[in-house]
């Protein structure tokens, strides 16, 4: 099958389409033939070595298909089912064994384009939104990338729950974008200062949680822009790595808090996993929630989609056809 492995760490050039055997299923698991791979940031990170991988390594960590063999011991699917996956290495290729209790089924309705673009990206905005922090309807936070993958999930999901989202993006189309998928308003940070624009819309008082996944050239506006006992939730790193910071400036910006979580550890387990897929597909079939896919890339163009979300010049989702 082919399938697209990095022996070495660096840019997009490291990125190799080969054909590789795929071995079958072993006990507690099942072997899928993909219809759609999702591509996320976490695949950037682990290219390049920031989040660092046993080399030689097979990329991509989510995407949708059928189950074509289950190993000994597999109750949860069978021959035929459509399943997507988040949590298993190798999803850039053509096939892929995964453990079956990290996979779920794909509900009808719901295309494996969809499940590929929004599995990742919508459990991750679900956590954001449903379990990291207490929010009431009514309280005011910003969002970074706000027309990104997860920005567009999260900002809808926000909505939804009654939460006044300010969202920042880099472009008049990006804001465009943003304002119709949940955003209230919306802050061009080329163009305007986010912190002093969230004072501005906030009357002073500034944001209950400011959502960052940009990391370096975020942090310090996101923290500049939060309440009294705030929250910055950084769960990216888009522009590099955030700063170390020293407690005391927590203190001194109004006790405030922050955290910089992984979804892997709100679905660690296959309860939570299912929990959080349920609230995830319940919500894109209500409709309250649309995903976006914004490009879409075959797996012989891998490098380029990797250029394409590195420059941040992509809007929504992306996914890698066969």
């Amino acid at each position: 099958m082919r399938a697209v492995q990095i022996n070495t760490t660096g840019g997009p050039e490291v990125l190799e389409l080969a054909q590789l055997e795929q071995a079958p299923p072993a006990s507690g698991e099942i072997l899928i033939a993909h219809d759609a791979i999702g591509l996320n940031f976490i695949d950037i990170y682990q290219r390049e070595g920031l989040y660092p991988v046993q080399l030689p390594a097979r990329l991509g960590l989510e995407a949708a298909g059928r189950v074509l063999a289950v190993g000994e011991d597999v109750t949860r699917f069978r021959t035929g089912d459509r399943v997507v996956y988040c949590s298993s290495p190798g999803a850039y290729a053509e096939q892929n064994v995964v453990k079956a209790d990290r996979a779920v089924l794909i509900p009808d309705g719901v295309s494996s384009d969809i499940a590929a673009a929004s599995f990742l990206k919508g459990l991750t905005a679900e956590f954001l939104a449903r379990r990291i922090w207490p929010l009431t309807a009514g309280d005011t936070v910003l969002v970074h990338a706000a027309a990104g993958g997860v920005g567009l999930i999260l900002c809808q999901w926000l909505n939804c729950l009654g939460i006044r989202v300010i969202g920042a993006v880099g472009s008049e189309d990006k804001a465009s974008i943003a304002a119709g998928n949940g955003c209230t308003a919306v802050i061009n940070y080329r163009r305007e200062n986010i912190a002093e624009r969230v004072r501005d819309l906030t009357d002073g008082m500034g944001v209950k949680v400011a959502y960052d996944s940009v990391g370096a050239t975020t942090f310090e506006a996101s923290l500049a822009s939060l309440q009294r006992r705030g929250i910055l939730i950084s769960f990216g790193n888009a522009s590099g790595p955030a700063p170390a910071i020293e407690p005391l400036r927590l203190s001194r910006g109004g006790s405030l808090f922050l955290t910089r979580p992984t979804l892997f550890d709100y679905v660690a387990n296959t309860e939570e996993l299912d929990a959080a897929a349920h609230a995830l597909f319940s919500i894109i079939q209500s409709g309250k929630v649309q995903v976006q896919i914004g490009q879409r890339f075959t797996l012989d163009r891998i490098s380029d989609a990797h250029m394409a979300l590195a420059a941040r010049e992509t809007t929504g989702a992306t996914i890698i056809t066969l």
